[in-house]
């Protein structure tokens, strides 16, 4: 408090000397949280505004005037909607002028920066002051600093801004040739990208295919005649010039089977309306306006994948339609279309600024490839969604390369081939199961014992807490009910009759008791004596997977069970069979053993991730020629 005492005087020194190195103080003291709130106290900002609002000095003070300021706001006690429009006047001027210090420029644009985001009103203002061209003046420059902070500010612009605003802003940049400025001198240039500015790469990028969005999330209009003309397009494009006969010249009937063959052709599903096929959203009329734009601008891609599948046998033709839906739904998930940016992701492709038109190429790419690889899979009308899910990965693992234009994509991707990612796949899954490795199989090995008595725990664990089992009769009724559970000691089996909606009974309501000692043996399904005498049928053989016994006392008692599922029957048995000394020989205790043993050689090898395991281990070194070395410890001792 005194520093802020001192400090608060010394801004309003008459004496330039001493405000300024006051100023200078202050922009380094005021990242600190205590001080900060004991100058705000005073009332210090109010100072700060003077001094920007009626001074004409652009110099030094200025600089350390604004960084001080920026340092207090950081602290949020002061909202920025408080500031004057005297304060928000001037600091639009610095960024407008021509003629001043870059780092009063950079602070400017970072101050606006901050203070679009806070309230609607702070938006507009900015927006009608700072304009467009003025930003790109500034990203124009070669101080990197300043680029960087032009372009923050552009990206929080853009994300406050509506719908329509945005797409009249992005509309304005593209005319403006933002995209190429951006390719050429941000990620081409000599100095390397940096993360904020990476990050910012990657908002512009976020807003700019966010403009399909809208296209995505609407159905088609059947009643539409711009969309139906569009539709129609594209079985003209494909089929009108092959056609003898003009389709004018046909009756109605005539011309609408001959559409609805052609639409057939053109791999739509529902081909006497195809319509309906564009009604699923997302991904709507993009998967439209993508096919007429491959339709119009690659024509003879077009019509050679149209026809090239015509002439297919039925199961064996790539269904182009149907193809285009799916292809654009994938593109749509890939690239995150509709979905708001992350604050921290860093991930643009260098492509895009390096593209007119992105998504639209990338599809026309895409959609080639989809045919290339239904040929290489030899794949039929079954196997649509597996050639699509083999395209899907084809697409992220090129694009995981950051290829710098779409001509390396293409050439990229129609190199990674069906087999080149049948090959990957299958190295991939060898190097996620090194479990193959003769020392991890040893290690398994030595696992196992001791996972073996975990899960022989468990099964005593779940036989104290016992189970409610139902009696079966000679005449087959199910509605007695009795309780078996172990005592705590594992020396006794109590059991007794409950009633109906007891689901824990304690152990001393269960008056009958057998002995563990008297057990002599478990029998299971047929040798049980409660299912040898029952007829054959379905729910006797559903009995017969459920039923076990317990042979005690000289062989001369059974206790007969007959389990509510099949869990709780292996539970039992594997129980039994642990309290008689035997082996657990259940289905579920191989299940349970290979879950434990997988889950705990993940964990061993966790910090083995990437480091290759060898067959053999490395070779112990030979004993040293003396032990001279060691120490002689009774020596010390006496």
């Amino acid at each position: 408090d005194q520093e802020a005492e001192r400090l608060y005087s010394g801004i309003q020194s008459n004496n330039s000397d001493v405000k300024t190195d006051s100023l200078k103080k202050l922009a380094s003291l005021s990242h600190d949280v205590t001080f900060a709130q004991e100058f705000i106290n005073r009332n210090g900002l109010k100072q700060i505004f003077y001094i920007v609002e009626e001074g004409n000095d652009t110099g030094e003070m200025l600089a350390h005037t604004l960084k001080a300021f920026m340092e207090l706001m950081e602290h949020d006690f002061v909202s920025w909607e408080t500031l004057s429009a005297a304060f928000i006047k001037k600091i639009v001027s610095y960024v407008n002028m021509s003629v001043v210090d870059a780092s009063i420029q950079q602070l400017s644009l970072s101050i606006l920066e901050n203070m679009v985001p806070t309230s609607r009103l702070l938006f507009e203002l900015v927006k009608k002051e700072v304009t467009l061209d003025r930003l790109l003046a500034h990203l124009q420059v070669t101080n990197v600093q300043l680029q960087l902070k032009a372009m923050a500010l552009l990206i929080a612009l853009l994300l406050a801004a509506t719908d329509a605003e945005r797409r009249d802003m992005m509309d304005y940049l593209r005319g403006k040739n933002i995209r190429q400025f951006i390719h050429k001198n941000i990620i081409h240039s000599f100095e390397p990208l940096g993360d904020e500015m990476a990050h910012y790469l990657y908002v512009l990028q976020s807003v700019s295919l966010n403009l399909c969005e809208r296209r995505m999330r609407t159905s088609m209009d059947p009643y539409s005649q711009e969309q139906r003309d569009l539709l129609q397009s594209l079985r003209q494009t494909a089929f009108e010039s092959e056609s003898e006969a003009p389709a004018s010249s046909f009756s109605t009937e005539r011309r609408r089977s001959l559409c609805a063959k052609e639409f057939r052709k053109l791999g739509f599903m529902n081909n006497s309306n195809p319509a309906e096929d564009l009604r699923r959203v997302p991904p709507g009329l993009l998967a439209l306006d993508n096919m007429v734009y491959f339709s119009r601008h690659t024509s003879n891609a077009y019509s050679r994948f149209v026809l090239e599948n015509s002439s297919r046998e039925d199961k064996h033709e790539c269904p182009f339609a149907r193809s285009s839906i799916q292809l654009t739904l994938i593109l749509c998930e890939i690239l995150h279309i509709g979905e708001p940016c992350s604050e921290t992701a860093q991930a643009f492709y260098p492509m895009f600024f390096g593209q007119d038109h992105f998504f639209e190429e990338l599809f026309c790419i895409c959609i080639q490839l989809v045919n290339k690889t239904w040929k290489e899979m030899r794949a039929t009308q079954e196997d649509f969604d597996k050639v699509l899910q083999v395209v899907r990965e084809q697409i992220t693992r090129t694009l995981s390369l950051k290829p710098t234009s779409l001509e390396l994509f293409k050439t990229r991707v129609n190199a990674l081939n069906y087999s080149e990612i049948l090959k990957l796949r299958q190295t991939e899954r060898l190097h996620q199961e090194e479990t193959l490795a003769v020392p991890v199989l040893e290690l398994r090995e030595r696992l196992k014992p001791e996972l073996l008595g975990l899960v022989r725990q468990q099964r005593l664990l779940h036989l104290c807490e016992g189970t409610l089992f139902r009696k079966i009769s000679s005449r087959r009724r199910q509605d007695k009910l009795w309780y078996c559970r172990l005592s705590p000691n594992h020396k006794v089996l109590h059991y007794g009759d409950v009633e109906e909606g007891v689901h824990s009974p304690p152990i001393e309501s269960l008056l009958e008791k057998i002995p563990i000692a008297d057990m002599k043996t478990v029998l299971v399904g047929k040798e049980c004596p409660h299912t040898k005498e029952k007829s054959s049928g379905k729910q006797n053989k559903d009995v017969l997977e459920l039923a076990f016994s317990i042979v005690y006392d000289m062989e001369e008692y059974c206790l007969n069970f007959v389990a509510p599922t099949r869990y709780e029957f292996c539970l039992w048995t594997d129980g039994l069979n642990v309290l008689l000394g035997k082996e657990m020989t259940s289905e579920r205790t191989q299940t349970d053993l290979d879950v434990l043993l997988s889950m705990e050689l993940k964990l061993r090898l966790l910090d083995l991730e990437n480091i290759s395991i060898p067959d053999a281990p490395p070779p112990i070194p030979k004993p040293p020629s003396n032990l001279n070395f060691c120490y002689d410890f009774s020596q010390t001792e006496q």
